[in-house]
């Protein structure tokens, strides 16, 4: 174990916990915001409490996600001091930006919904709700500003060691920026339908004997979230694929990394559906391969070749060798890249899918009711997992495709770490945020389990006992 190695596994650890609940907010939030448009317009009371019901379930992992964050945020100046003088005069804009404006808002307008069900119109609490939904959304534009940076600088001039900000417009010109952001959002979007509809499937395969009232709203919610995530998962598979068309020109090391493509191919590029990269070769073994797809896939045509790693990294090498040397190795973890991109497509992919057949299953002329085929509802359910999975994956490739750097083209992974840091103390760190992260874990799914079990029918705000007044004469 090295000071390096444990430095990049803390905020790998905390950064992958963090993003489980960034998606999981933003994607609950827009739905419960759709939820609560319906009621707002249908005077139906079914949506109603459809918005408040799901609503719990947002609010835990908008809580549970700040506190993650807020760790996540501590690491810039305890482990990597270095990378925070190199790139403070840029990241810090977008970060404050982010704190002082989207989170504020977001979190002013969550209270302003949570207490205010029967103080303020139905129109007026409906705007708060959108509004803390906009905030989640600026939230993660401005988070995003500063991860495009460090994917492809723009606006900045180097000047004593310092990366600092000339055009702060540029950092929201950056076509890293779109690309990566319209990814992230609506795959959050379709996290958040297909949550909804995996917890009511568990729901229904739960509680076999439902009331009148409950069986409308669990069919409410499951179809409402269906079409979200089916939506929205078509929206994330053409962004993903734009996305992709970006990295070959400007990322080609990552996007080789994620085809195990380490020589050039030719101008029918084969698609390699499992391999194994030797990285001290330098090649793929006990691969399977699909003529020409690779090339469809990237160009879609038929012909189009894909330049390899083998030869990125010399150039690589060659651009670079004055500043690092000539021992410097550019090659990403090519076996991580390969397979999370594949996870991140299945994953993707199956949600459609069940999206697609859910939705069929639960139409009004539909043969047999939904509840009545459990294998579909626990399809349905388990699906409920799976973003996590999948935005992981896709998290990984953003961040390990960029290997060395930490700034691409900039500053490198070993020049970011902090240089007072020592072995034990980022062991102890290390322990300390993995029991946190974890009684964090099991906290949040017994409170989310624990609204479930809740009647939907008797959905009521918060009611607080009346507090008295310490400096009364009848306090004591």
């Amino acid at each position: 174990m090295t000071i390096l190695s444990l430095a990049r596994f803390q905020f790998a650890m905390t950064t992958v916990y963090h993003f489980f609940f960034v998606p999981f907010s933003i994607g609950t939030a827009f739905i419960v915001a759709i939820m609560e448009s319906m009621y707002v317009k249908t005077k139906d009371e079914t949506y109603k409490k459809m918005a408040k019901f799901w609503g719990n379930i947002f609010l835990l992992s908008f809580a549970v996600g700040v506190v993650t964050g807020l760790i996540q945020e501590f690491q810039f100046g305890m482990n990597w001091s270095d990378y925070s003088r190199f790139m403070g005069d840029i990241f810090g804009a977008p970060l404050a930006l982010e704190a002082l404006l989207s989170f504020f808002m977001e979190s002013t307008f969550i209270g302003l919904w949570v207490f205010t069900w029967k103080k303020v119109k139905p129109g007026v609490h409906l705007f708060f709700i959108w509004m803390t939904s906009i905030g989640s959304l600026t939230s993660a534009l401005w988070i995003l500003t500063a991860n495009s940076f460090m994917q492809h600088p723009v606006g900045y001039a180097v000047k004593n060691g310092r990366a600092e900000m000339v055009d702060f417009g540029a950092l929201l010109k950056n076509p890293q920026l779109w690309y990566e952001y319209s990814h992230v959002i609506l795959n959050a979007m379709m996290m958040g339908g297909i949550i909804i509809a995996g917890l009511t499937a568990f729901q229904l395969l739960k509680n076999k004997k439902l009331s009148e009232a409950n069986r409308i709203f669990y069919k409410k919610s499951l179809r409402l979230g269906l079409l979200v995530s089916l939506i929205f998962s078509v929206g994330g598979i053409v962004a993903g694929d734009l996305q992709m068309q970006y990295l070959i020109k400007e990322q080609p090391m990552k996007f080789a990394a994620t085809e195990d493509v380490f020589t050039t191919t030719g101008k029918h590029a084969p698609w390699t559906i499992v391999g194994i990269a030797d990285m001290k070769e330098h090649k793929v073994k006990a691969n399977i391969d699909v003529p020409y797809a690779l090339s469809i896939l990237s160009y879609h045509k038929t012909t189009g070749a894909v330049t390899g790693m083998n030869e990125i990294n010399a150039k690589l090498q060659k651009q670079y060798k004055d500043k690092y040397g000539e021992d410097i190795n550019f090659y990403p973890p090519v076996n991580t890249l390969f397979y999370s991109f594949r996870i991140m497509c299945a994953v993707g992919a199956w949600i459609f899918l069940v999206s697609l057949v859910g939705l069929i299953m639960t139409r009004e002329k539909a043969k047999k009711a939904l509840t009545e085929r459990r294998w579909a509802l626990w399809c349905i359910a388990i699906t409920t997992f799976l973003p996590f999975i999948g935005n992981t994956a896709g998290w990984f490739i953003t961040e390990f495709g960029r290997v060395p750097w930490t700034v691409y083209g900039l500053f490198t992974i070993a020049e970011s770490v902090s240089p007072n840091v020592s072995v034990g103390s980022l062991l102890t760190t290390n322990i300390v945020f993995f029991v946190l992260f974890t009684s964090l874990a099991i906290t949040l799914i017994g409170l989310i389990i624990r609204e479930l079990r809740k009647d939907p029918s008797e959905a009521i705000e918060p009611k607080f006992k009346k507090v008295l007044d310490p400096f009364d004469k009848e306090a004591f």
